[in-house]
């Protein structure tokens, strides 16, 4: 399952029906007005998502940015910025 994210309804809603998706609305951490969240639709696939999403003005969730996914792997050591 593949999550696609808008910020405007209709644009939500014709991806859903040209990829048989459900729409719903989505929260962001920390947003607390509604009309602020997006607008999330959810798809099980199919043929050309990227460039359906992408000419609706969405954008796809990456696996690294879902929930439960593995987490980045952390430094061994401390950063230096200077000499």
């Amino acid at each position: 399952m593949q999550l696609a994210y808008f910020w405007e309804q209709e644009d939500a809603e014709a991806v859903a029906e040209l990829l048989d998706g459900e729409v719903r609305r989505g929260r962001f951490h920390g947003e607390d007005d509604d009309e602020d969240h997006p607008w999330v639709v959810e798809l099980t696939g199919g043929q050309d998502v990227e460039r359906v999403v992408a000419e609706h003005d969405g954008w796809l969730e990456t696996s690294a940015d879902a929930p439960g996914g593995a987490p980045l792997p952390l430094p061994q050591e401390p950063k230096r910025f200077k000499k």
